[in-house]
């Protein structure tokens, strides 16, 4: 019960703390109705090529129910792959998998239940086994969309959301996925089922992954600054989750452990002659109880092993429009750059410091505005603990991704992928690996 009891306490200091720096709410700040997208003025109509589902609206129906406060969403991502050359294996690499998610929202305020409230959960579909047995690599070069292996029906992650002040006071609870949904956030490069498929690009990979129970509350007491705090628990079972307790075994009971984030944003708007640059820059700082045994040459067992408990680490991170192509505020086409930093312990995390630079641009060939071209480069230094006490070869592994986003409708994206791996998995003497696929993203 403790675990609960801290929870708690850090729910509600966060809310104290929150409250004195936000502003009151302001009739300034209301949200201006939207005006409904073109394919609604006519619910009977059924443009393929325009419409935002491949089924439809069933004939004005979509809408109605989400008017009410509830929204269903199925998608698909689909990932062909294959090692064409180097890594560890070349033959008979050609991979398929796939990842379907279920997504279910529920709108509180809309059902008159409570103002600012609402709830969330997604549902997972996955096969396959991508390719990173074959490259050797760190990490997944294409990220969850066909590399965990078969999961049938899992409950990915839910929470309960509740926004005050116009949105500028933010807390969630329920089970939460750190990396992609709130830490390390960018942009260009932190979704891999519409922009990089390379796990190195869609996060500072030695930041600790964390999905399970927790808590997250966030504050943005000016337009251009927001800061957050996280906690989860640290010592969830991945077994439990998908079939047992569902973590929360481990969240309220046992050692009183939880993983701790922290993250102080910036948004930028700089001036140009097509009108404003949008950017944001990111400073976050990380702590993970789990014990982890140090880096050390245990000369055949003489020497006992020691583990640290207490490891923590920082990031940085920017994403920065340079270049608009018009002066409409609604387009949104033009080109944008990226850049991150980690860092973490070198004697019990094996990256010790961690890069990425890229660029995004969007409508890059006339005519083709929704279209993305980008280009990314990652890489993992390994630790000098590790080179000196484990493994002599361990250096440095390095990603170079380059994907063209074609959209064929906006219910249907297809993204050819090739990366360049070198040194995979860190060692000097891997092969280097060059591997290409194919995601389609299909929204029903």
């Amino acid at each position: 019960m403790r675990q609960l009891h801290r929870l708690s306490m850090l729910f509600v200091l966060s809310l104290a703390m929150s409250t004195g720096l936000v502003r009151a709410a302001d009739p300034r700040y209301e949200v201006p109705k939207k005006t409904p997208p073109a394919y609604l003025e006519d619910a009977t109509s059924f443009d393929l090529l325009n419409q935002p589902y491949l089924l439809g609206d069933f004939n004005g129906l979509r809408p109605k129910i989400e008017d009410t406060g509830f929204k269903f969403s199925f998608l698909i991502g689909n990932q062909t792959s294959i090692n064409f050359r180097g890594g560890q294996n070349t033959s008979n690499t050609l991979n398929n998998g796939a990842r379907v998610f279920y997504i279910f929202q529920v709108d509180l305020e809309k059902m008159g239940l409570l103002k600012g409230a609402s709830l969330y959960m997604r549902i997972l579909q996955e096969w396959g086994d991508g390719l990173r047995g074959d490259v050797g690599s760190i990490k997944a070069p294409f990220w969850l969309l066909g590399s965990q292996g078969e999961v049938a029906f899992e409950e990915d992650k839910y929470w309960w959301q509740q926004r005050l002040f116009e949105g500028k006071l933010e807390f969630r609870l329920g089970k939460l996925l750190n990396v992609v949904d709130i830490v390390d956030r960018n942009a260009y490069a932190a979704n891999y089922l519409n922009q990089f498929v390379n796990e190195g690009l869609n996060y500072s990979l030695n930041i600790p992954v964390v999905r399970s129970l927790g808590a997250y509350v966030r504050v943005e007491p000016a337009d251009w600054l927001y800061v957050f705090a996280m906690a989860a628990d640290a010592d969830y079972a991945a077994t439990t989750i998908s079939h047992g307790a569902g973590g929360f075994d481990t969240a309220f009971g046992g050692e009183d452990h939880f993983l701790g984030y922290g993250e102080l944003g910036v948004k930028s708007r700089f001036a140009s002659r097509n009108g404003e640059l949008p950017g944001n820059y990111r400073f976050g700082l990380w702590y993970n109880p789990r014990s982890r045994q140090v880096f050390m040459d245990d000369l055949g067992g003489l020497r006992a092993p020691r583990t640290d408990s207490s490891d923590v680490g920082f990031y940085v991170n920017f994403d920065q429009m340079v270049w608009k192509e018009n002066d409409d505020a609604k387009d949104k086409q033009g080109l944008g750059v990226f850049a991150r930093y980690g860092y973490a312990k070198g004697d019990v995390n094996a990256i010790n410091h961690f890069w990425s630079v890229g660029a995004s641009y969007l409508g890059p060939i006339p005519s083709r505005d929704k279209d993305v071209l980008a280009f990314g480069v990652a890489q993992s230094i390994m630790s000098q603990d590790l080179r000196d006490e484990i493994n002599p070869l361990a250096d440095r592994e390095t990603v170079y991704e380059l994907y063209y986003a074609f959209e064929v409708a906006p219910w249907c994206v297809i993204t050819p992928d090739l990366q360049v791996i070198t040194n995979p998995g860190g060692n000097k003497n891997a092969r280097d690996a060059f591997i290409g696929g194919v995601r389609v993203k299909i929204v029903f």
